[in-house]
């Protein structure tokens, strides 16, 4: 089985001792057979401590906080997704309240994580993510409720008045009225964006309605990709589907399943597979565990005349 290794920040990568090189955004690979046991050493840049772990089927199948774990085809790929600072200590970003007599939200950072803190009637702790990191609090209001807002580098985080979370989602910009409004810019090849509207009950956010477009052109070779995300993001994918399958647009994502994410197959998918117009879609199966399944478009006169999974 091929193990790759990815990781959130540059690292080298060490397995049974043996220096592999250095991980980042590009990947190390590792040949071994899935029921044998590996010792793996991930060392970060900077000031934080290194994360090391037993690469076996357990760690497969169950990975721990720090590392995504995503399989298919043969394959299975570990993302470090976060690190552990070094000296520890905890670092207070900020604090506030809804009301002067309300429970106190505290966004705080510690040992390399970033949490929100709720001390009130019932104690709350949820942990935002690094781009929470410099993060501030603002108190709001949505359709006249109450709510804590944290504003993070191209995100936000909701909080009831009663600590409990309600929303976290990514938002180039946002507005909080009678509804929650944000614009989200999507990382895809046709450079998707989304502007949403929410309602809010003062128990959950609810998606009223939500409208994306696509903002550049894409060149022929990886049309097949924009189409997916299309289909991911609820883009108008019909631009890509000849006229018979724009009869089944509709039907799309009831067969392609609930994927997450879009990713651009190995060099050896190909191998197997011949250059075939694919890409992999992400399926969530349990906390930090995904499966990639791979799907092939075939083209007919420029537009995408039948989607197959690839065996």
């Amino acid at each position: 089985m091929t193990i790759y290794f990815l990781s959130a920040r540059t690292a080298a990568l060490k397995a049974d001792g043996i220096y592999l090189g250095l991980i980042d955004g590009f990947e190390k690979f590792l040949e071994c057979d899935p029921a044998a046991r590996h010792f793996i050493e991930i060392v970060p840049d900077g000031e934080f401590l290194p994360a090391s772990f037993i690469l076996g089927a357990e760690f497969l199948k169950n990975p721990p906080d720090f590392a995504d774990v995503y399989t298919g085809d043969g394959e299975a790929i570990i993302y470090i997704k976060s690190f552990t600072a070094r000296g520890g200590g905890l670092e207070v970003i900020a604090q506030s309240r809804i009301s002067p007599d309300g429970g106190l939200f505290t966004l705080f950072y510690e040992g390399g994580r970033t949490y929100v803190s709720f001390d009130g009637r019932h104690a709350q702790l949820y942990e935002t993510g690094g781009k929470f990191a410099a993060a501030s609090l603002k108190a709001g209001k949505i359709g006249g409720r109450p709510v804590m807002i944290a504003e993070g580098d191209g995100c936000i985080c909701i909080f009831s008045e009663e600590g409990k979370r309600v929303f976290q989602n990514a938002a180039e910009s946002y507005e909080a009225g009678e509804k929650l409004k944000t614009v989200t810019a999507f990382a895809t090849a046709a450079g998707c964006r989304a502007e949403c509207v929410f309602a809010y009950d003062g128990e959950e956010m609810r998606l009223e309605s939500s409208v994306t477009t696509e903002t550049r052109e894409i060149s022929d070779e990886i049309m097949h990709f924009a189409f997916f995300e299309s289909v991911l993001t609820r883009a108008d994918c019909t631009k890509y589907l000849c006229d018979d399958l724009k009869e089944s647009a509709d039907k799309l994502r009831g067969f392609l399943g609930e994927f997450v994410d879009v990713v651009v197959p190995h060099s050896r998918f190909y191998l197997r597979h011949g250059e075939v117009r694919a890409a992999g879609l992400v399926y969530p199966l349990s906390r930090n565990r995904f499966v990639i399944k791979y799907y092939a478009a075939e083209l007919e006169n420029g537009k995408i005349c039948n989607i197959t999974e690839c065996d």
